[in-house]
């Protein structure tokens, strides 16, 4: 089993947070070094990705956030309630890691480090729980079997001495079951405790407990009415309560999580001299040629450097067909080499890959918080004293005012302590969140904010950009024939400084040429470059001051103007991409409006927007009239998407409510985009709206069942018409609706192809 090794409180200085050795875990009996697990953020900070296998609900992850906050070097520190993880960002060099293991210890929290190479599944955990619950199950149905034999006996002939013979028989039964059965409530209640706090098992823990010490006091005063058969039934329902509601989540586990399982351990790398060497993966650095045999997985980004095979990509890029592999081409990791044998070059080191990069994402998203949460933490704050208190309210309204027998007010109160269910509210967000996230993954959209599905959900207008976006971005030049050799070169030399759609596809038209220096981008105009203190301009047409229209036609263009000499035109013809004209009507179905921004001419844009309906549309659009047309649109009180990928995108992409980007887009695009879809098809933009719109209505339906279902329990149980039992059934089934509930999305289907 994994553990933390634990260290002592005084091994970490009070002051500084340093820690006198550093802490390790162990896995099979091998010391993991826990700075291994260290990362840097792009601002500079540590971050670490931990397990916490002892939270319960809401109140743990309040407790924890807020404790870890409280370290000053500390500037983020979240935790998903649904699959147990947290994240933590700090300056390392105010802090060691090991003053936030100590912090967590010191709160009563088990932590381990996040790493599917070895990461214990839940089996063992789940094994257990089973066991407690077959013991649990035993001992109710057995003495189920006195009680109805005490019941008979109490409207019969029974004697006193039988039935108190029977009542310690009872006893015998119960209490070693509750105390084997119980311990997972035991446990985590006690642990709470000693760490000066109260999480959801303390009022199980208590109510257990009470009804046992009840029917103990009751059996030595030899009364009519005992509690034992309440206690293991209640611990029984609890028990299946748990056990459905952890085999329920499993089914929601992080898609981060279920992304890194493709990470493999090892690599075969290939000395000079042609020999094979076994290493893991973390110790794979670029350079290095790598063997991937066929069936395998492919270990790290790279270059195909010999062979040709087929690869599928579908579990990281979202593309559903296998594509062919060969010298040159790029390979990712975690793809799945399927033909063929072939040696890769190493471009990047494990933690830079594609599929970490996507982990990444993943694990910002599910880790998030939209304002939907904010519900639930308010309630997390107030759950522990709320519930107890209105317990001891209960007790007290119905033995002191009520004049109630105090075993009968102790037993009511026992079903408030059970009922009072905050974990419905708790789960309400997390829950749904992980699946959507999870759910676009596997569809190919990579979720960048959580709190971006709740803005996307209320979007009423979508903004395409054109080339790249609604277009494949394969461009051909149709007039190659009319341009001189030199001016090729030198515009692809130029061009191969930008991602910009038409400067790649002129530098692919132009073959192998090297890229002048010192090029710079005007971002929605051109590129400026000096060569022999010449000036030259590579972009629009008014960029390049080109004023003779020289006819109209339905082509992108691309303009060389050098010195005084004549204004070059390069002519690119570009594809629609098969699914835009679907897609535009899927949006104008749900209500939405479409327009169309472009940088483009007017003759190119009329045409492409007649072509696939968009009615709205504005051509040669510059990036500030981009952002003049999206904040125009809030103003009148829209709410607005934008899809697009080029570089003078990227601002109108900041600017919208919510953004979307295609993985082909540039880095800044990508970066300013709130979600980015991989793949070829343009579907992915109106599935991703389903799923927010969806994930809202299944939140609202989480928080109303959740508040219908305290609202109506808790004064029920407090009037005295809810037993114990009826309690614990009530409360197990309030947490399996609400992620039962949430497991609906995955019934969703993509947008039909």
């Amino acid at each position: 089993m994994d553990a933390f090794i634990g260290h002592k409180p005084d091994a970490v200085n009070a002051h500084s947070g340093q820690a006198a050795s550093t802490p390790s875990w162990q896995h099979d009996g091998v010391t993991i070094d826990p700075s291994r697990y260290v990362t840097e953020t792009e601002d500079g900070l540590a971050q670490l990705h931990l397990i916490v296998e002892n939270i319960e609900c809401a109140a743990c992850v309040q407790r924890i956030e807020r404790g870890l906050l409280k370290l000053p070097a500390i500037d983020y520190a979240r935790v998903n309630l649904s699959t147990h993880r947290l994240t933590v960002r700090w300056d390392e060099a105010q802090l060691h890691p090991a003053g936030i293991l100590e912090k967590l210890m010191k709160m009563g929290f088990d932590a381990k480090p996040f790493d599917p190479s070895f990461q214990e599944s839940a089996t063992d955990d789940d094994t257990d729980l089973l066991r407690c619950l077959g013991v649990a199950g035993f001992a109710a149905a057995n003495v189920m079997l006195i009680s109805v034999s005490v019941w008979a006996g109490l409207v019969s002939d029974m004697g006193p001495g039988t039935r108190g013979l029977f009542h310690w028989i009872s006893a015998l039964i119960v209490l070693p079951a509750v105390a084997y059965a119980g311990r997972p409530f035991f446990k985590s209640a006690l642990t709470a405790i000693r760490a000066g706090h109260l999480n959801m098992d303390v009022p199980i823990s208590l109510a257990v407990l009470l009804a046992c010490g009840m029917s103990i006091a009751e059996s030595f005063a030899n009364a009519e009415h005992v509690f034992f058969d309440a206690a293991a039934m209640l611990l029984f329902f609890l028990l299946i309560g748990r056990y459905l509601d952890r085999r329920a989540r499993s089914q929601a586990r992080s898609a981060a999580q279920n992304l890194l399982s493709l990470r493999t351990s090892a690599a075969t790398v290939l000395d000079d001299d042609g020999g094979q060497t076994l290493l893991p993966i973390h110790e794979i650095a670029p350079d290095m040629r790598v063997l991937v045999t066929a069936g395998a997985r492919v270990p790290v980004d790279g270059v195909v450097e010999e062979g040709q095979t087929t690869i599928d990509t579908s579990m990281v890029t979202g593309e559903s067909l296998p594509r062919e592999s060969t010298k040159g081409e790029a390979v990712f990791a975690g793809t799945m080499n399927l033909t063929a044998p072939i040696t890769v070059r190493v471009t990047k080191s494990d933690q830079d890959t594609l599929l970490s990069e996507i982990v990444r994402l993943m694990e910002e998203a599910e880790q998030g918080r939209a304002s939907y949460v904010r519900l639930a933490d308010r309630a997390a704050q107030i759950y522990a004293p709320a519930v107890h208190g209105l317990a001891l309210l209960t007790f007290l309204a119905w033995w002191l005012v009520g004049g109630v027998a105090w075993q009968d007010s102790l037993f009511t109160a026992i079903a408030v302590l059970i009922i009072t269910c905050p974990c419905a509210l708790g789960l309400a967000v997390p829950v749904v969140q992980v699946v959507a996230v999870g759910q676009l993954l596997k569809q190919g959209v990579l979720v960048k904010a959580a709190e971006a599905l709740e803005r996307l959900a209320l979007i009423d207008t979508v903004v395409f950009d054109k080339t790249g976006t609604l277009t494949t971005g394969a461009l051909t030049l149709v007039n190659r024939d009319d341009i001189l050799p030199e001016d090729l070169a030198l515009a692809a030399s130029i061009a191969a400084a930008s991602r910009h759609p038409l400067s790649r596809a002129l530098a692919r038209e132009a073959g192998t040429v090297a890229a002048l220096q010192g090029v710079v981008e005007h971002p929605g105009s051109g590129l400026l470059a000096e060569r022999e203190g010449q000036m030259i301009r590579l972009g629009n047409r008014v960029w390049c001051g080109v004023t003779d229209e020289g006819g109209a036609h339905a082509y992108s263009e691309i303009w060389l103007k050098r010195g005084g000499a004549k204004p070059v035109a390069f002519l690119f013809q570009d594809e629609i991409r098969e699914d835009a004209r679907a897609v535009v009507q899927a949006f104008h179905q749900r209500g939405m409006q479409v327009e169309l921004l472009s940088g483009d001419r007017e003759d190119v844009v009329r045409p492409f927007a007649d072509a696939l309906g968009i009615d709205t549309w504005s051509a040669q659009a510059q990036p500030q009239d981009k952002i003049v047309r999206l904040n125009a649109l809030r103003e009148e009180g829209r709410q607005v998407l934008m899809v697009g990928d080029g570089i003078n995108d990227a601002p109108a992409l900041a600017a919208a409510n919510v953004s979307l980007s295609p993985s082909s887009a540039s880095d800044v695009s990508q970066a300013a985009a709130d979600f980015v879809f991989q793949g070829g098809r343009l579907a992915a933009a109106v599935t991703l709206y389903d799923v927010a719109v969806k994930s809202k209505s299944l939140i609202m339906q989480n928080y109303g069942h959740a508040f219908i279902y305290n609202v109506i329990a808790v004064p029920l149980a407090m009037l005295g018409y809810v037993t114990p039992l009826l309690a614990a059934f009530a409360m197990s089934a309030s947490s399996l609706v609400v992620t039962g509930n949430a497991m609906r999305l995955y019934r969703m289907q993509k947008v039909s192809k």
